[in-house]
């Protein structure tokens, strides 16, 4: 049974537990919702609560370690693989559960018996034509062994399949029970149910916290490897990236860095001056009907996934600019070679960015209140005066931390800059040549049959770091500048 349907029926227990004990809370006072302590659904909530909520934690849990449990009692099975080598290792595991899901699907469909399925002494040519029959193919690395620990993986995930779902519905079945038994009208229903609901907040806040101290941990330990294999000097003051999986890698970081800043900085002047133009507009000069149609579309632009911004670069904006900048373009002059460049991944990304920058700086115009505009205005000043002297000033520092933010954004961008900007790691002036940034980097080293010991694969760890400490950096200061030089007002 998969875990959709235990979580379910589980759930389905929950609701039959919230019916029965709202009416037993009912039953024992007589009918008369006076004569209880809380209201009828706060004892229907706790019966639901104790049924579901320790239930699908076992689920979640079980789910988790069961893998886990497994790959350790199969991996004394491989005995091909050098002991402390954890990369062939799992590459070695990753084919047994790949074997095992095959074996799993020849049953399903009556290509093999269940009985063949888990014997190990079923022959290895038997096994090979059977599952080529449901479409999983064997590769020549996969031997008897894999095919012995692929049977075993399969018996023991039965098994801890069997048991998670006697287990999960047991559980789900006591807590049901005993919530029941603790049902009457004396019962401080709602204090326990509100108890727990701020227990899943804080599971919840918890989360969040753990989720982002769990990436940055990942970040460490593997950039720290990564430091052991490859000298720190060359990697962060290096001019050239060319890495081999060959060997003799180059591996500095400069080329990268100066790609991502270079298109940031084309997005950025792109995106801030039509952005708080577009701000200023709405929140000083446009009517309450033109507004509401406005704002909501400029904010579409928000929505719109990278991938479809990619490909406008790509397809649209790359083709214009060497029909102006290209060779026999309209200016007459050869600047640019071909559509992938700085300036077409820029001008894409500022025009991602300008939503993002007009909704935090008409928030923050919006801020100012108007009896500072209603001073200026009375005291003679027109309106783009009072916006030039007094409103703007008075933004600035939420403006700034707002561009801040674009700014983060736009280092952190991947899809627009692999088809927008190219994949030349250079240092150049020209923005019309073709380079890339450390996002799209990370992506080319991760992708492949890349061997995760080598300082080859690594480095993207390293990459991500980078731009992890850069990013947190500027978001901190944003957020300095806007608390340092925010005004209150009353």
């Amino acid at each position: 049974m998969s875990a959709l349907w235990i979580a379910l029926i589980v759930l389905i227990l929950a609701a039959v537990g919230f019916v029965v004990g709202r009416g037993r809370a009912m039953q024992s006072a007589d009918g008369n919702i006076r004569n209880l302590h809380s209201l009828p659904v706060y004892y229907g909530s706790h019966v639901a609560m104790l049924t579901s909520v320790p239930a699908l934690l076992l689920l979640a849990l079980w789910l988790f370690a069961q893998p886990l449990a497994i790959n350790r009692m199969i991996a004394p099975m491989i005995t091909s693989v050098e002991a402390g080598d954890s990369g062939t290792l799992g590459l070695v595991l990753s084919d047994v559960r790949r074997v095992a899901d095959g074996l799993d699907l020849a049953v399903s469909q009556g290509v093999m018996t269940d009985d063949a399925a888990r014997d190990i002494r079923t022959e290895f040519t038997d096994v090979r034509e059977r599952l080529s029959q449901v479409g999983v193919a064997l590769g020549s690395d996969v031997s008897r062994e894999t095919l012995a620990a692929a049977q075993r993986y399969r018996t023991l995930s039965t098994s801890g399949s069997f048991l998670m779902v006697v287990a999960v519905i047991g559980v789900a079945l006591v807590g049901a029970v005993f919530a029941l038994a603790r049902t009457n009208r004396d019962f401080r229903a709602r204090n326990v149910v509100e108890a727990g609901i701020k227990v899943v907040l804080i599971a919840a806040a918890c989360i969040a916290i753990l989720t982002t101290v769990g990436i940055v941990l990942s970040l460490i330990f593997n950039t720290v490897k990564f430091f052991g294999l490859y000298p720190a000097s060359q990697f962060f003051f290096g001019l050239t990236w060319s890495p081999s999986f060959g060997g003799g890698s180059e591996l500095g970081i400069l080329p990268l860095l100066w790609g991502t800043f270079y298109i940031s900085i084309i997005a950025l002047a792109v995106a801030v001056p039509i952005g708080l133009f577009a701000a200023i507009y709405l929140s000083e000069y446009a009517t309450p009907k033109v507004r509401a149609i406005a704002k909501p579309l400029l904010e579409v632009l928000a929505g719109i996934p990278t991938i479809v911004y990619g490909l406008f670069a790509l397809l649209t904006v790359g083709p214009l600019l060497v029909n102006v900048f290209g060779e026999g373009g309209i200016l007459g002059v050869t600047w640019m070679g071909g559509g992938t460049a700085v300036m077409t991944a820029g001008l894409v990304m500022g025009i991602m960015l300008i939503p993002f920058v007009s909704s935090l700086s008409d928030d923050i115009i919006n801020a100012v209140p108007q009896s500072m505009r209603d001073g200026s205005l009375g005291l003679g000043a027109t309106r783009s005066e009072t916006v030039r002297q007094v409103v703007l000033p008075a933004a600035l520092p939420g403006i700034v931390g707002a561009i801040l933010l674009a700014a983060s954004r736009a280092i952190g961008e991947t899809m627009i800059v692999v088809l927008g900007a190219g994949a030349a790691a250079r240092l150049s002036l020209n923005p019309f040549e073709a380079m890339t940034t450390v996002t799209a980097k990370i992506v080319s080293q991760l992708t492949g049959d890349a061997d995760f010991s080598s300082p080859e694969a690594l480095v993207a760890f390293s990459l991500g770091m980078t731009l992890f400490v850069i990013t947190l950096g500027l978001n901190v200061f944003a957020l300095w500048i806007v608390r340092k030089y925010r005004e209150q007002y009353e």
